[in-house]
């Protein structure tokens, strides 16, 4: 009788593990879209978590009901060993995280900011007048993403002073990645960026520091491909599928000759690249890490808006992202297009509408809440004056 009930609870302990095991092999496979994207994975990395659930589970289950003995002792080992490995390989494969990721950085130093210059700039933005508002002393001072230097350059000429401007030390830029660090440590008053990086956050509340986001203006995040590429336009679920790593080739998409996506990247804390890591966050999809390109000859340059238009077998299959701004005035590639995301093309009334899909904020960051001349200057630029700036720099305005 003891004996019959110890079996019953073994029985019914086994089948409710077994259960619980598939489900959350399930559930991983559908909280990452692998069942309703299947169809989209074309390449071996993208299948890699799958293949690795199912050795998961498979082995899991088997472990389970196998009868262990000295003669399947190899067997029992080999197959923990799978089941093991596989769970820890698991969250490195959702990411493509195989290689070595090449080292990108930023050289600002090479894009000529003078005609955006406060004072001397021709491509500064203006108002017809006189702002309502003069800093004449205590000028707080500026720095930001590279995309965004026409922004405060242009809030510089309309309300400090030009006698007290001086030299522009109030204005200086030294690209998304410093001005971050230079802001945390104190050396800026007001930066202007998309919203901070995860490791920016980290980094700020490591050194004791909050960071205060006060949305200023909208721009579009933008997806590029080369003039020569026939598509002409993505869908949010296959953007997710090619930065989570499921399709990898441009026949999914349709072109049948385009071969393998070549989806180029920016550095880690750049502007782009946050707005890209927000995508996939928004999406709840882990953003796929650097993948090694076909080929080297394909790195022409480390300038992403550069780097579109590259050809290579006949082809032309860099994908891109950037800021509209940054890809239509500031660095555009005559030879590179912006792709319509959903049907929406990312112009300025759709970004005003908020109807094109990858619609963003930017910011004016501060350490802590923002005060005296600081919070002076970020509440005229809030105004309407400082809005139709805003808009008049070649971004839209919040409202």
């Amino acid at each position: 009788m003891k004996n019959g009930i110890l079996k019953w609870v073994f029985l019914s302990l086994r089948i409710l593990l077994t259960a619980g095991i598939l489900a959350l092999a399930i559930w991983l496979l559908w909280r990452y879209e692998y069942f309703s994207q299947f169809a989209a994975v074309d390449n071996i990395v993208g299948m890699l978590p799958v293949a690795l659930v199912l050795l998961f589970a498979g082995g899991a289950v088997v472990l389970l009901w196998m009868k262990h003995s000295k003669r399947l002792m190899g067997l029992s080992v080999s197959l923990a060993i799978v089941v093991l490995l596989s769970a820890a390989l698991f969250p490195n494969s959702l990411r493509g995280n195989w290689w070595i990721a090449p080292k990108l950085d930023l050289q600002p130093e090479n894009f000529d900011l003078t005609p955006y210059a406060p004072f001397t700039g021709e491509k500064t933005a203006r108002l017809d007048g006189e702002a309502e508002i003069t800093f004449t002393e205590d000028l707080p001072v500026m720095d930001g993403a590279l995309a965004l230097y026409p922004v405060y350059a242009a809030v510089a000429e309309a309300v400090y002073d030009r006698t007290a401007y001086g030299e522009g030390e109030s204005t200086p830029f030294t690209n998304t990645l410093r001005a971050f660090d230079n802001l945390i440590a104190g050396e800026r008053d007001v930066i202007f960026s998309s919203h901070a990086s995860e490791k920016q956050m980290q980094a700020a509340k490591q050194a004791g520091v909050e960071l205060v986001h006060t949305p200023i203006g909208k721009e579009a995040f933008v997806f590029l491909v080369g003039d020569e590429n026939p598509t002409e336009g993505l869908t949010r679920q296959q953007i997710y599928n090619i930065y989570s790593g499921k399709t990898a080739f441009w026949r999914t998409l349709g072109w049948e000759e385009g071969g393998p996506i070549v989806a180029f990247r920016r550095p880690e804390g750049s502007g782009s690249e946050t707005g890209i890591q927000s995508v996939m966050k928004a999406a709840k999809l882990p953003l796929i890490a650097v993948q090694p390109v076909p080929d080297k000859s394909i790195l022409v340059s480390d300038s992403l808006m550069d780097q579109i238009s590259v050809e290579w077998r006949g082809v032309q299959p860099v994908l891109g992202y950037s800021y509209r701004f940054f890809a239509t005035t500031m660095h555009p590639n005559p030879h590179a297009k912006l792709l319509q995301i959903d049907g929406v093309a990312p112009d300025p009334e759709n970004i005003a509408s908020g109807t094109y899909p990858f619609t963003v904020e930017f910011y004016a960051i501060t350490r802590g809440a923002p005060t005296g001349n600081t919070a002076r200057l970020i509440e005229w630029i809030l105004s309407p004056e400082g809005q139709e700036l805003i808009e008049r720099t070649g971004y839209s305005k919040l409202h």
